[in-house]
């Protein structure tokens, strides 16, 4: 994989790009202010073709719908193709190159802005509590238990849904077969089974296991606390990983830290396939979308896991997905309500074709996956059906940037450093409170 394309790869998968650390964060540079309703940045796709919603009678409400820049060679032609397919509206696609979270943050709060927009694992709370959005609950219907539930449950606050799930992006364990096959291992199920296993695999060139160059201190943090049982935050809103289950889970990150069969320095980072392809490492923590490229390197010579569970924890998959939102200062809302309905609920073909023909991603909706031809078979299928059972949002809708930044703070202190575990997951305790109770009024 090339850096450009690991570059295009990052720009729609930034969700996942650095764990729940950072990238569940949004807080990303701002760039410049246009709100794409100048047709020169616009796509109109007006069509006299007969599928799309029924209209209100009159004259069609116009749309404007906001993506990102995809990095995948023929996504944006799909997406105004789909808006094209829809009659009852004249929905114009908008291409939103540079800093996408900050533009469409500061576009809600003005008349200019998306009618129908997309966002990282939906909505920021925010974004809900300051009335920006709309709630769109009742729009899946009885599509709603097809869709993965990790998901819905992130893009759901006060019992209101506030986003369709787009399509699916995950993180998982993938490992070389032959080489553990040689050593006589199995694929690990617990953490003492990972810690273990990377131990006996470390042999000459080959370092047992990489969680990225900085040996998970940006990356591990979220599944370290799945893994143990915990997450972020609990139902509730209150702290939720102030215990000895989670102190321990990260006594063993930092274990594998200064073990001799971490990898570390590796030409490319995590999200680069190459280290386990190139044999580097018998075990690799990645993400779904370098899977294409180890089928090339290693044919059916590699598969994958859910990450390992501490005693009393859970096995865990990091998933996310852009979420379709409907803006609350939308002329045309219940135009726009219809819309993401016809679009991410309706239209099956095309969800099928926006998660599979441009990259390699799950289709939102569990029925969908036996379509996928690029599911059926291998670690590609495996990591399909973790992705649906062992599915854990990479973050919770309270958990803040600020939040999110005093974690990454502990996670370097903790991981790297040694720091007491106890000690820095209070400092952060004490932050999130405060930032819970803010958002919260």
């Amino acid at each position: 994989m090339s850096d450009k394309t690991v570059r295009a790869t990052l720009n729609r998968r930034h969700l996942l790009a650095f764990g729940g650390a950072v990238a569940a964060s949004g807080a990303l540079a701002a760039c410049g202010g246009n709100t794409g309703r100048a047709t020169s940045s616009s796509t109109s796709s007006t069509s006299g073709n007969t599928s799309g919603g029924s209209s209100s009678g009159g004259a069609k409400a116009v749309l404007q719908q906001w993506y990102h820049q995809y990095g995948e060679a023929g996504t944006q032609q799909a997406v105004e193709g789909y808006a094209k397919a829809y009659t009852a509206a004249d929905v114009k696609v908008t291409w939103k190159p540079g800093d996408y979270d900050q533009t469409t943050a500061a576009s809600l709060l003005t008349a200019n802005g998306p009618d129908v927009f997309e966002y990282g694992n939906g909505p920021t709370i925010d974004m809900i509590k300051g009335g920006q959005v709309v709630d769109l609950t009742g729009l899946l219907g009885d599509a709603e238990a097809d869709f993965n539930p990790a998901m819905v449950k992130r893009m759901t606050y006060d019992g209101k849904l506030w986003a369709v799930p787009q399509v699916v992006d995950m993180q998982i364990l993938v490992y070389r077969k032959s080489m553990l096959e040689k050593a006589g291992v199995k694929p690990p199920e617990t953490m003492d089974e990972l810690m273990a296993a990377a131990e006996k695999l470390n042999s000459g060139d080959t370092k047992g296991l990489f969680l990225g160059n900085d040996g998970g201190v940006g990356l591990m943090g979220g599944p370290m606390l799945f893994s143990a049982g915990a997450d972020y935050l609990n139902e509730d809103g209150s702290f939720g990983f102030d215990n000895d289950n989670v102190v321990a889970a990260l006594g063993k990150l930092r274990e594998m830290f200064q073990s001799k069969y971490l990898l570390l320095g590796a030409p490319k980072d995590w999200y680069d396939g190459s280290a386990l392809a190139q044999g580097l490492t018998a075990m690799q923590f990645t993400g779904l979308w370098t899977f294409p490229d180890l089928t090339k390197a290693l044919g059916d010579d590699y598969g994958c896991v859910p990450w390992p569970a501490m005693p009393g924890g859970k096995k865990s998959v990091v998933v996310g997905a852009y979420g379709s939102c409907v803006s609350a200062k939308s002329a045309n809302v219940d135009a726009a309500k219809e819309f993401v309905k016809w679009l991410w609920v309706d239209q099956t073909d095309k969800q099928l074709d926006f998660a599979t023909a441009y990259g390699f991603h799950i289709p939102a909706r569990a029925s969908l996956v036996p379509q996928a031809k690029t599911l059926q078979s291998g670690a590609a299928k495996d990591a399909a059906a973790a992705a649906q059972e062992f599915g854990h949002a990479q973050s919770t809708i309270l958990w803040t940037p600020k939040c999110s930044t005093a974690f990454g703070d502990m996670m370097t202190k903790v991981v790297k450093d040694g720091a007491d575990a106890k000690a820095e997951i209070a400092k952060v305790k004490a932050i999130a409170d405060a930032e819970v109770k803010r958002v919260l009024g």
